[in-house]
């Protein structure tokens, strides 16, 4: 684990955008035997877009949204309470589920997101973040992965919540210019060379909103291309380093 967790530190240090960010902690959760990873940042204002990068299918995510799961997500509301890690799953034997709920999972597990641990990131105003690991295997197997790494996996989330904090929300400037969670995430998927159509696929959203997200970003920073707004974003990035 040792070894793994310092891979773990200097390819995070090094990595700039949602795409570096999510391959590091992916290649990592694959080293321990954990197939999936889901990082959500909770924004401080009411409406405001919430910041996501996961390994989950993209068909699972753009299902969630749609079906707006996260008024009934057992694990968001879990975590919304409760500060420390916590297992989930119909195999935890939890009993305090309502049908809806029930339903969510048994649809969840159809995806390949049948058991997981998720890592609540609190502040005084309550939960900020959540680091999830999940799989699609018996909870038994996946729990001896989680048993084994488990004080690793705490520090890997907040190493990670620190690093996205630092290098994709610190008001997500772009020269000067403060672009929303989604308009930042969608400019940085840009920069790695993705159209609307694959940063749409990606984030669990339709080609027309990450578009509509990019169009934003672009007037914001009043250039006329998506290229102009990635040679603006890269310039920004270099300056942070």
């Amino acid at each position: 684990m040792h070894r793994i967790f310092q891979s773990f530190v200097d390819h995070i240090s090094e990595s700039v955008d949602p795409f570096a960010l999510r391959a590091t902690m992916a290649d990592t959760a694959a080293a321990l035997d954990l197939c999936r990873f889901a990082y959500l940042s909770v924004p401080p204002q009411r409406g405001a877009d919430a910041l996501v990068i996961s390994t989950y299918p993209p068909a699972w995510t753009t299902h969630y949204l749609e079906s707006h799961y996260e008024r009934l997500d057992p694990v968001v509301l879990r975590a919304r309470r409760d500060a420390e890690p916590f297992d989930w799953g119909l195999a935890t034997g939890q009993r305090d589920l309502s049908g809806a709920q029930r339903q969510f999972f048994d649809e969840a597990a159809e995806f390949g997101i049948r058991c997981g641990f998720t890592i609540p990131i609190h502040d005084s105003r309550g939960l900020v973040a959540a680091v999830t690991f999940a799989a699609n295997e018996p909870y038994a197997a996946f729990r001896r992965a989680i048993d084994a790494h488990a004080e690793g996996l705490q520090l890997m989330a907040m190493y990670f919540h620190v690093h996205v904090r630092r290098k994709l929300a610190a008001d997500r400037l772009v020269d000067g210019v403060t672009l929303s969670p989604r308009e930042y995430e969608c400019l940085a998927w840009a920069a790695q060379g993705k159209s609307a159509w694959e940063i749409g696929r990606i984030l669990g959203i339709s080609r027309r909103t990450a578009a509509f997200h990019l169009e934003n970003a672009k007037a914001k920073l009043g250039v006329r291309s998506i290229a102009q707004a990635v040679v603006r974003l890269a310039a920004s990035r270099s300056s942070l380093n």
